[in-house]
């Protein structure tokens, strides 16, 4: 019997100090992002670096981005024809590929994207650069690292994600454009026409803005997860794919909250205009 309740105590120490972590981790990610907003607005980082991730991070994700937002939209509109052709409603065809890539795949799938991409690669070598203690030798050298090896990739990330976002979204209409064309024979102008009229400057700035909070969480839970590393290789190669874990389930969480509040936000700015 004492043997049983030592157990059951055990376990309930356990959860509470689970859930003891996971608060400490939220404050410690959120510590790093303010000391790399101070860091970066008291000295900001050479230029050099900036271009560098920004091609990195941006140029060099460019075919990635291109070939999701274009077989994204190839389905879209596959899957609306054939669900919509009976019911004589495929003239929505290219408002639904249009709708649907600016307010939610088109950023939610950019981000995914990225995250696989670049999110990875950036816990991978933070994490190797601690365990392999050359963030010590900044810090002997007295060098930021928060200035030199984060500042960089978080002002990359945060510019070019809506970018990245919005070059998707065109591939993806594109891509719908050309199939529901030239494979289904639909006339250019029954998928092109609703468009303008139906599409609002709304929908086209939640895209923008879900890929710039998509880039803040990208950028920040990479360089957290990384400068956390511990434990040689094979800690680099754990925190790697926590870090990949951790980040697509907040974009999921972040894009729900982010779609009700920019809708609520949107309803009520139009009830006073």
């Amino acid at each position: 019997m004492a043997i049983e309740n030592t157990n059951n105590n055990n376990s309930l120490w356990a959860k509470i100090l689970a859930r003891l972590r996971v608060i400490i981790a939220v404050g410690e990610w959120m510590t790093l992002i303010i000391n790399v907003a101070k860091a970066t607005l008291r000295r900001p980082p050479s230029v050099k670096l900036i271009l560098q991730q920004l091609y990195d991070i941006g140029v060099s994700s460019l075919p990635v981005c291109a070939i999701t937002g274009f077989s994204t939209g190839l389905v879209l509109a596959a899957q609306s024809i054939y669900q919509l052709s009976d019911k004589g409603l495929t003239s929505v065809t290219g408002l639904m590929v249009t709708k649907a890539m600016m307010t939610e795949l088109g950023p939610v799938l950019t981000a995914f994207m990225v995250t696989g991409r670049v999110g990875a690669a950036m816990t991978a070598e933070l994490g190797t650069m601690l365990v392999t203690e050359q963030v010590d030798a900044l810090h002997t050298m007295a060098v930021n690292p928060n200035r030199y090896l984060i500042s960089p990739r978080f002002i990359a990330g945060t510019f070019m994600m809506p970018l990245l976002t919005i070059f998707s979204i065109v591939m993806g209409v594109f891509g719908g454009y050309l199939i529901s064309v030239y494979y289904f024979g639909m006339p250019p102008n029954t998928y092109m026409d609703p468009i303008p009229e139906n599409v609002k400057y709304f929908d086209l700035m939640t895209g923008i803005i879900k890929g710039f909070v998509f880039g803040v969480l990208i950028m920040t839970i990479a360089c957290y997860k990384g400068m956390r590393t511990r434990g040689g290789a094979a800690g680099v190669g754990k925190t790697t794919t926590s870090a990949v874990v951790i980040t697509y389930c907040a974009i999921l969480l972040t894009n729900f909250f982010l779609t009700v509040a920019l809708n609520v936000l949107h309803d009520q700015i139009n009830r006073f205009l």
